[in-house]
């Protein structure tokens, strides 16, 4: 029996926030949403769903990233362009990279709260 993943969620603060940022430069579709508390939005064959942290959490000091997961997206062409434009628009942004014996092009960015996510294009 085959155990296959489709949906991914993330634990943030503000719902809307990231619903907004994944819609804005990704175009990802919203299928699923209960206001400032869940969304859910396709994101090819997976899933992202955000659920609002319990309350305990919200008011947290913000720290940075020490998640070890990321997320990774892949585009068919444009990869650079696409790059430039989440720089414009204030998206946190690290340089292209390539690695030996990978036949893809490669960025990796942090969305509004720290969830880094890897954008790869494929030679």
């Amino acid at each position: 029996m085959p155990v296959l993943m489709f949906r991914l969620i993330l634990y943030v603060r503000d719902v809307g926030l990231l619903k907004s940022f994944y819609q804005t430069h990704f175009e990802f579709l919203v299928t699923e949403e209960i206001e400032n508390e869940w969304a859910v939005m396709k994101a090819g064959e997976i899933e992202i769903a955000l659920h609002r942290v319990g309350a305990r959490y919200r008011e947290l000091p913000k720290r940075t990233n020490t998640s070890n997961a990321k997320m990774v997206f892949s585009v068919e062409s444009g990869l650079s362009a696409l790059r430039d434009k989440l720089l414009h628009a204030g998206v946190r942004m690290r340089e292209l990279k390539r690695y030996d014996g990978f036949a893809q092009l490669m960025c990796d960015g942090e969305d509004p709260e720290g969830n880094v996510f890897q954008l790869s294009q494929a030679d």
